[in-house]
């Protein structure tokens, strides 16, 4: 053990050496071309394989952890948030069932009944622990699709999609591109939806919905958005909560970052009428900063989402109040929910809010400080996102400096910068030397 044991210390201190220098690291990456070695017919010894990989994938390691990161919305992790994912790599538990791990089972039933309590949520829904937005989606999703088909006499889980009636699904024109590839996947095809239009900021317009949803066949699914990825609008969920119901539609939420607005008082409002979706998908790493590879996939209506996950087999008895295999695509995973649990635990409801409520603050400042200095500001800044006309020269300089890195898109045949702000240790000064950084590059 006493070799073991070094070899954790040993991986430790590379650990916090990375942590010590994220904050000024050059934010972007470069190839790691020393990665590419041979392997060896006798291998070698652990504390250098430990050693060379640190060094070896250093240039490539992007600082999206650190405090200037400001693309593809992504959080940091919380030091607790952290830690306890250190503990689930060292337990190193099988999560799919109550018996492998009956720890992990109810680290998810309890952190789920916080998450739902946060978000304005029913506290009767049933929540997954999946990879991303993009496994929230399709498991939001396949659970509506059993569902739809089901209330016209038609059981998906038995027959199948062939000869089964069409579902309608209506998108708003600013999807986002993981909610089409989760259609995909479901066989409900990304071609054949009917798309709504969307206002000057990217949200759903209702009028549109409504004339959309009166020529739609039945069963309908609605997808709407809590938070666009380029300007973080959020469609007028209550408007289209009473449209769905009026025309017996399923209504989706995509609210891989958005929905956890609902934590916070001061943007609860753009949220009015979440409560009334029938499921929701949203990250846990995105604005919760836990680590990657977590997301919640909640489905209002408790057995649909366990109807559409059903795993049976002779050797896996129900032994538990509730079996997480049952919520989600996978059997064999990760103890997810962990980090979830601490990091709610250590913020609480006004730490969540805090946190969610600075990252809007640092997006207002933001976009006036690039306004000021001349730069054309193209959204609406609602939540966290700002989106600035912008050359892919401009881009190329401002990722070439390193200060901070952000992405690029298109929006309304515009070339822009996409500044994101979602991780809890963005400070003023962070902001600020982002800022300079991007007009100076201009």
């Amino acid at each position: 053990m006493l070799e073991d044991d070094d070899l954790l210390a040993h991986a430790h201190r590379l650990a916090r050496e990375y942590l010590d220098s994220v904050a000024e690291r050059h934010v972007g990456g470069s190839d790691p071309a020393e990665l590419r070695r041979p392997l060896t017919d006798r291998g070698e010894e652990a504390v250098d394989v430990l050693e060379q990989l640190a060094a070896d994938a250093d240039p490539g390691i992007v600082a999206s952890a650190g405090p200037r990161y400001f693309g593809f919305v992504v959080g940091g992790s919380l030091p607790v948030a952290l830690a306890a994912d250190w503990l689930v790599s060292t337990w190193d538990q099988m999560c799919g069932m109550y018996s492998s791990s009956p720890a992990v089972a109810v680290a998810e039933e309890v952190a789920a009944g916080w998450v739902l309590e946060l978000l304005g949520l029913p506290a009767s829904a049933s929540v997954g622990y999946v990879t991303g937005a993009q496994m929230a989606n399709f498991s939001c999703l396949a659970a509506a699709r059993g569902e739809l088909l089901r209330t016209i006499g038609w059981d998906a889980d038995s027959r199948g999609l062939f000869g089964a009636p069409p579902i309608e699904v209506l998108i708003g024109d600013e999807v986002h591109v993981t909610l089409l590839r989760a259609l995909r996947y479901l066989g409900l095809g990304q071609d054949r939806v009917t798309r709504v239009g969307v206002d000057a900021n990217g949200a759903i317009d209702p009028v549109a919905l409504e004339g959309a949803l009166g020529a739609a066949k039945r069963p309908a699914l609605v997808c709407a958005q809590a938070g666009n990825v380029n300007t973080g609008a959020c469609d007028p969920l209550g408007p289209i909560a009473d449209l769905a119901a009026a025309h017996g539609a399923w209504l989706h939420v995509d609210g891989a970052f958005g929905l956890w607005a609902a934590a916070s008082p001061r943007f609860e409002h753009l949220m009015a009428g979440r409560e009334r979706a029938q499921s929701w998908a949203t990250d846990a790493h995105k604005w919760l900063n836990v680590p990657y590879d977590c997301a919640l996939a909640i489905v209002a209506q408790p057995d649909a989402l366990t109807r559409a996950m059903a795993l049976t087999a002779a050797y896996l008895a129900p032994s538990g109040p509730r079996e997480p295999a049952e919520f989600v695509p996978e059997a064999s995973r990760r103890g997810r929910a962990i980090p979830v649990y601490a990091a709610l635990r250590f913020l609480g409801r006004r730490g969540v809010a805090r946190l969610v409520e600075r990252c809007c603050e640092h997006a207002v400042l933001m976009a006036s400080l690039l306004r000021e200095g001349g730069l054309e500001v193209l959204n609406e800044v609602v939540l966290n996102q700002v989106l600035v006309a912008a050359t892919p020269e401009h881009l190329a300089r401002v990722q070439a400096d390193g200060t901070c890195w952000l992405g690029g898109t298109t929006w309304r045949g515009r070339h822009a910068l996409r500044v994101s702000f979602s991780n809890w240790s963005t400070t003023e000064d962070d902001v600020r030397r982002a800022a300079r950084a991007i007009l100076g590059a201009a």
